[in-house]
């Protein structure tokens, strides 16, 4: 697979699929891709988020200002069953690597867009990122209902959303191209992808025409985490008998017979009375107290973490999620596992991320490149990779 994405979305994506087992080559700018140099790191270019999202991949950087840029890509593209990107069009017309010029050299090529907007509408060329695409697809307006200012989600929402349907979508054009034998030109825009999100969740009474009330789903406006002596609990009610054995443990039995909340849409339209009498009662006791007493009723539970307790949590201990690696160039540094489980092909992705056009000269003679021919291209820029002082 030829991944021309950078920063988030697509690398994302190609991250996941090289997890389950599919050779990335990640062609990078001579400059790397922006990631490189996000967050803490030990080396340059070598920065804490580019090690998670890059892992599992080869690394070609080729200068595509260079007049023999496009000539490499090309021939990359002769032997590769997928080309993923998230350039905008004009950029790839720009370099002359549509899908049409693409599907010159390898016609059964899927190559796969992830893009801002669909081509059709007014947003077509414009730039998208995470901030931008939050904010079309109203997550910033759904928070500002839960009071104060409009806020992004604290999470590359959208990037990371998206990505993960680019995943499904790529996947689906290759099975396709399995059954048939035919390569196509598959796009994929973000914004259309989270507008459906969000909606799928909140169109609520614009469902129906004529609308049947407004939008957005009321309980989740509503529903918080719970404070105990000690910390938080998370717990879900789902069903009638849930609720009545869950004020049975709090010591309110009373309430099941309270015409607010007997009947779960009749707590769904008093969830703000509901948390008024849980928080004056959990608050007695701690949390590890509420888990055993609300797992012994059958009422679904578990405590609130924080991005430090999760990295302790004794499920994902238990079940190897955490590794813990020696990477060539950044030393010990700590990674997850694929979290599936195959009864006959696990994946296990052991390749760490790549330092900038390490596999520059492995990937060209793969694609047939003779010494002479790699040497020329060196020589003259138009593609790169370490020097021996690079480590």
């Amino acid at each position: 697979m030829l991944d021309l994405s950078l920063m988030l979305l697509g690398p994302y994506s190609t991250q996941v699929l090289g997890d389950l087992g599919a050779d990335i080559v990640k062609v990078e700018p001579p400059s790397g891709d922006g990631r490189r140099t996000l967050g803490p790191a030990r080396h340059a270019n070598m920065h804490a988020q580019f090690l998670h999202i890059n892992r599992g991949k080869r690394s070609i950087v080729v200068d595509l200002k260079k007049p023999g840029g496009r000539d490499v890509i090309l021939k990359l593209c002769a032997t590769a069953d997928v080309l993923v990107h998230n350039s905008r069009r004009e950029a790839m017309q720009r370099l002359r690597l549509t899908y049409d010029d693409v599907r010159a050299v390898k016609p059964d090529i899927v190559y796969c867009a992830a893009v801002g907007f669909g081509s059709a509408g007014p947003y077509a060329e414009k730039p998208a990122y995470d901030d931008m695409i939050q904010g079309l697809a109203a997550i910033p307006a759904l928070q500002e209902r839960l009071g104060g200012a409009p806020a992004y989600v604290p999470l590359n929402l959208s990037d990371r959303l998206c990505g993960m349907v680019f995943v499904q979508t790529i996947l689906a054009a290759l099975l396709h191209r399995e059954r048939s034998g035919a390569g196509q030109s598959v796009e994929l825009p973000m914004f259309e992808t989270m507008a459906e999100f969000v909606l799928s969740e909140h169109m609520w009474g614009e469902t129906f025409i004529p609308a049947i009330g407004g939008m957005g789903a009321a309980r989740l406006f509503e529903r918080r985490p719970v404070r105990t002596a000690d910390g938080y609990v998370c717990f879900w009610i789902g069903t009638d008998e849930q609720c009545a054995r869950f004020f049975d443990v709090i010591g309110t039995p009373r309430l099941k017979a309270d015409a607010r909340f007997a009947k779960r849409i009749d707590r769904n339209r008093n969830l703000g009375e509901f948390y008024t009498i849980v928080d004056g009662e959990m608050a007695k006791r701690t949390t590890a107290e509420w888990m055993q007493l609300l797992a012994a009723a059958d009422v679904p539970v578990m405590p609130l973490h924080t991005l430090e307790t999760l990295l302790d949590d004794p499920h994902l201990r238990a079940t190897g999620f955490f590794r813990t690696l020696d990477h060539p160039s950044e030393g010990r540094i700590r990674s997850m596992s694929v979290p599936s489980s195959w009864s006959a092909s696990q994946p296990v992705n052991d390749r760490p991320a790549p330092r900038l056009g390490e596999h520059t000269e492995e990937i060209l003679r793969e694609a047939g490149y003779q010494r002479g021919e790699i040497a020329s291209l060196l020589q003259s820029g138009t593609v790169q990779a370490p020097t021996r002082a690079d480590g």
